[in-house]
């Protein structure tokens, strides 16, 4: 099965929209970056916060930078779940990953936020720990940027996290939906075959019902898909089954069993295995992320 990649997912329109979205409503960075390369620092960009940027081109500032992301960004990969960590300036950052079916694709990273009002013992302390400030212009604009950094109460970090948290399952979904989405670049055949299976997908699909339908022979259409999809058939008709299931779950009047068969799977069994295969979590788990007061 063609699966999807971090480079996929970057050039996807709503990446930098929902960036540049985040910041205008948070006041707080985000830069979607890849599972791996955690040893090498990021640049924000534009987006940076001040302080950042200048503590990251001092030496010692920018060796423990590049540890304090690569920390946090490792351990979101590992476990798969949201992580924040403190770093030596009394920052937080967030690294929250963006998994599809299981698979690390790709990690938002945000934060560089101070969690209290910062005092000027504070910033003392991180200057010592700079092994003294580079010059006085230095320490005047750092100390400016230090406590111009947005200070974030509880409340409203939990809500960033869970603004995150939505977005990173919207990616997850929308490079799901853009694996089986029709394309007019694809063979006529594959884009008919694909046709008859989203019209089709509530019924039994057989290879041979498709083969038929767009008038190849089954060993051709089978080469064909394959080659077009990076997929089978078989597992194209199980994705567009998962994501119209996605799709129903979001009603909460209906039970498991009625989106197993408005879906088109022949059983409970089939359907939470497969539902699981690709989406990496059993469907009433999914269904659950959905009633988040923030996800609705």
């Amino acid at each position: 099965m063609k699966q999807v990649a971090f480079d996929d997912l970057a050039k996807l329109p709503v990446v930098e929209y929902y960036e540049t979205a985040f910041r205008k409503a948070t006041g707080v960075s985000l830069k979607v970056v890849p599972p791996d390369d955690h040893g090498k620092q990021l640049s924000f960009g534009a987006s940076e916060n001040p302080f950042c940027a200048l503590v990251s081109h001092t030496p010692a500032g920018c060796e423990a930078c590049r540890q304090e992301e690569g920390r946090v960004r490792r351990s979101a990969a590992r476990k798969l779940t949201p992580q924040q960590i403190h770093c030596f300036a009394g920052l937080t950052i967030v690294a929250v990953p963006v998994a599809i079916g299981g698979r690390h694709v790709a990690t938002l990273l945000s934060g560089h936020v101070l969690r209290r009002e910062p005092t000027q013992r504070d910033f003392t302390m991180v200057v010592k720990m700079l092994n003294g400030a580079p010059n006085s212009d230095w320490e005047k604009r750092a100390r400016r940027a230090y406590f111009e950094t947005p200070v974030v109460a509880a409340e409203r970090f939990q809500a960033i996290v869970e603004l995150l948290n939505v977005f990173a399952q919207y990616l997850a979904d929308y490079a799901s939906r853009c694996a089986i989405a029709r394309s007019s670049e694809e063979p006529a055949v594959v884009v008919s075959a694909k046709e008859f299976v989203h019209s089709h997908v509530e019924e039994p699909v057989t290879l041979a019902q498709v083969a038929q339908h767009v008038h190849v022979s089954p060993f051709y259409f089978c080469k064909l898909f394959k080659k077009a999809t990076g997929m089978t058939l078989t597992e194209y008709v199980a994705r567009v089954r998962v994501e119209k299931a996605k799709t129903l779950l979001v009603d909460p009047s209906l039970r498991i069993s009625e989106v197993v068969y408005a879906a088109g799977f022949g059983s409970i069994p089939s359907f939470n295995s497969m539902f699981k295969r690709y989406v990496g979590m059993p469907p009433t788990q999914y269904r659950a992320t959905l009633r988040s007061p923030l996800a609705m």
